[in-house]
C-alpha cells in the first residue's frame, strides 16, 4: 500500500495537475499532500478495495471527516445510486455526530463575542441540541430572556471541508482525461458545484440571511415555518435562532400517536414545495429529515444552510417540463427542454432521435404506477438523454433534481400512492390563472393563423417564380446533406488510403522501369531516381499499414 499511497500522492499533486487554492484557505501543495495521506490511510484500514458492510461503509465516512459526512447524507436519499441496505444505514449520518467538549464550544463562542459575551448570554446549556458534521447546537437563554438555539461552526472544520474539496478538484481534473464527455457528467462541474455548496453552507451569516428571506415568502402559509433569527448576533460562524421543540419529520409514529394525518402532511409539504420551486424562485435544496421539524401542526425548516434559486426564465422552463411529463407528451417535453437549455447546438441536434429516446422514456414510466416510479432515476435519464443529444441544461436544474429527489425520499413513507411530479402538476393547474392562459393561447393562436396565411402568400409567389425560371432552364438546385458528415468523413478517408495506395503502386512501378535503364549516377546499384522511389514507396506503404492497424 505504501507504494500505491505514494504513485497516487506523485500524479495527483504533479505540476500538471495544480489547481491554484482559495488563498482564504491557506491551501498549499504540503497540506494537500498530508491530507491525502490520512485519506489513503482510512481507505486502506477499511480495505476498501476488498468492499464493505453498510455500517463498515458509514463509519468510513464518519473517520473521513465532514466532506464525506456530508457526502453520506446526500447518498442516503439516493436509492438509485445505492442500495437500500446502504440507504437506511447512511441515514444516521443525519443524526448524531460525537459532540464537541463544552470548554471548546465556551472558547468558540468567546474567539466570536470577546468580552460582549456575558452582555448577550444569560445562559448557555452544556449539553448539546445536536452535533453535525459542520457545527454544534446548543440552548442557551439570552439576557432579554429569549430561549434560542445557538450554532457554533466546529473550529477548522472550514479548512478540513475546503481541503478536501480542493483534492477532489484535483482528483476530478486528472480523472476526467480519461472519461468520454458522452459518457458521464462533467466531474469538475460536479466538484465545483460542491465547493460553491461549501461555501454557501458555512458561511452562517449566509443562513441568517436566508431564514429571513424564507420567512417574508411564506409568512402567509399557516403549516410551514422556520425559527426566528437574531442577524445582529450573528457572523460567519455563528447562528443564533429561535429554540424550536418539535417532532422529527423522520418519526412516523410518534406522529400518528398525536393524532396527525402523514398523507396531509406529505401532500402539504410538497405543494409547498412546488410554490418554492415555481412561484417563489427560493427552495431548500437540502430538505433530508434531519432538517425538519413537526411543532403544533406547522412543518419547520430549522436548516436553511443550502439553498437554491431560479431565475424566472427558469422557473418558467422548468414548470414546462412538468406539464409535458404529466401529458406524456414527448414532443412537447422536446421543446420543453431545448427551450430551458442553457447551451445547445441547434445543427448538431439530432431531434428524430431525441424524439424518440423521450417516447421510450416515458412509455416507460408511463406504464408504471405512481407509487412505483423512481423519481430520482427518471431525472437521471433525462439528464443523460439531454448531454447525448447535445443540450446542455442549466446548472440550477442539478440543485432542483437533487432537492426534490431528497424531499420525495423523506416523504416517501407519508405519501405511498402519489409523487412530486403529479403534485407539481397539480400545482400547476391550480395555480393557473384559466382566463390568462385562454388569453394567451388565443394570442398564441392568432400569431400563428397570421403566420401561416403569411407562408401561404409568400409560398404562391415564391413558386410562380420557380415554374417561371423551370420553364425557361433558368433554375438551379443547391443541395445541402444534413447528418452526413461523419459517414463523408469516413468515405473522405477511405479516399485518401486509396490514392496513396496509387501513389505507392506508381512508385513501386516506376522505380523499376528506371532500375532496368542504365541511368547514372547508381546507388546499391541502382540509379539514384530509382532508389529514392523505392524509399519513397516504401515510406508511404509502411505510413498506410500504419494507419489502417491504429484506426482497426
Amino acid at each position: 500500500m505504501p507504494m500505491v499511497e505514494n504513485t497516487l500522492l506523485k500524479y495527483f499533486f504533479s505540476s500538471g495537475a495544480e489547481i491554484d487554492p482559495e488563498k482564504k484557505f491557506n491551501l498549499t501543495r504540503k497540506s494537500r499532500t498530508r491530507r491525502m495521506r490520512e485519506i489513503l490511510g482510512i481507505l486502506q484500514h477499511y480495505h476498501f478495495l476488498r468492499g464493505f458492510q453498510p455500517s463498515e461503509f458509514r463509519q468510513m465516512l464518519e473517520d473521513l471527516g465532514p466532506s464525506f459526512v456530508k457526502i453520506g447524507q446526500t447518498l442516503s436519499t439516493r436509492s438509485e445510486i445505492l442500495p437500500k441496505a446502504f440507504c437506511d444505514e447512511l441515514t444516521k449520518l443525519q443524526m448524531e455526530c460525537d459532540p464537541l467538549p463544552f470548554d471548546q464550544i465556551l472558547h468558540a463562542i468567546h474567539d466570536i463575542y470577546g468580552e460582549k459575551q456575558n452582555e448577550i448570554f444569560d445562559a448557555i446549556d452544556p449539553k448539546p441540541l445536536g452535533s453535525a458534521s459542520l457545527a454544534q447546537v446548543h440552548k442557551a437563554r439570552l439576557v432579554n430572556g429569549d430561549i434560542v438555539a445557538v450554532k457554533i461552526q466546529r473550529p477548522g472544520v472550514k479548512a478540513t471541508m475546503a481541503q478536501d474539496i480542493d483534492i477532489m478538484r484535483i482528483v476530478a481534473r486528472q480523472a476526467s482525461r480519461f472519461m468520454k464527455d458522452n459518457q458521464m457528467l462533467d466531474l469538475r462541474e460536479v466538484v465545483e458545484e460542491l465547493w460553491a455548496t461549501f461555501l454557501e453552507e458555512t458561511d452562517f451569516g449566509r443562513e441568517a440571511a436566508n431564514l429571513q428571506e424564507f420567512a417574508e415568502l411564506n409568512k402567509d402559509v399557516a403549516f410551514i415555518g422556520c425559527p426566528k433569527v437574531y442577524p445582529e448576533l450573528c457572523s460567519e460562524y455563528v447562528l443564533v435562532m429561535e429554540y424550536v421543540e418539535g417532532i422529527g419529520i423522520s418519526h412516523t409514529d410518534k406522529l400518528e400517536e398525536l393524532g396527525y394525518d402523514l398523507e396531509e402532511i406529505g401532500r402539504k409539504v410538497l405543494d409547498n414545495y412546488a410554490t418554492q420551486i415555481l412561484d417563489h424562485g427560493f427552495f431548500h435544496a437540502d430538505p433530508h429529515p434531519g432538517n425538519m421539524l413537526i411543532r403544533d401542526g406547522q412543518v419547520m425548516y430549522i436548516d436553511l444552510g443550502i439553498m437554491g434559486r431560479l431565475s424566472p426564465r427558469d422557473r418558467a422552463g422548468f414548470g414546462n417540463i412538468i406539464k409535458a411529463v404529466g401529458k406524456q407528451d414527448a414532443s412537447d417535453l422536446k421543446d420543453a427542454l431545448i427551450a430551458f437549455a442553457a447551451s445547445k447546438d441547434i445543427d448538431a441536434i439530432d431531434h428524430t432521435r431525441m424524439l424518440a429516446d423521450l417516447d421510450s422514456l416515458l412509455n416507460d414510466y408511463g406504464s408504471c404506477d405512481v407509487a412505483d416510479i423512481d423519481i430520482g432515476q427518471f431525472l437521471t435519464d433525462i439528464l443523460a438523454l439531454t448531454r447525448s443529444c447535445k443540450v446542455t441544461l442549466p446548472s440550477s436544474i442539478t440543485s432542483v433534481s437533487r432537492g426534490i429527489v431528497t424531499l420525495e425520499g423523506t416523504i416517501a413513507p407519508f405519501i405511498p400512492n402519489d409523487n412530486m411530479v403529479t403534485i407539481i402538476n397539480d400545482h400547476i393547474k391550480r395555480t393557473t390563472d384559466k382566463r390568462a392562459e385562454l388569453v394567451d393561447a388565443m394570442e398564441d393562436l392568432t400569431l400563428a393563423l397570421r403566420g401561416a396565411g403569411k407562408g401561404i402568400l409568400d409560398a404562391h409567389r415564391y413558386g410562380g417564380e420557380a415554374l417561371h425560371m423551370l420553364t425557361r432552364g433558368q433554375m438551379k438546385v443547391n443541395m445541402e446533406m444534413l447528418g452526413s458528415e461523419a459517414p463523408l468523413a469516413r468515405l473522405a478517408k477511405i479516399v485518401n488510403r486509396l490514392t496513396v495506395a496509387l501513389m505507392v503502386a506508381g512508385l513501386f512501378v516506376g522505380s523499376s522501369m528506371v532500375s532496368l535503364s542504365s541511368m547514372e549516377p547508381r546507388l546499391l546499384g541502382v540509379p539514384v531516381l530509382a532508389f529514392f522511389g523505392y524509399l519513397g514507396a516504401l515510406v508511404l506503404s509502411i505510413w498506410v499499414v500504419m494507419d489502417i492497424w491504429r484506426k482497426k
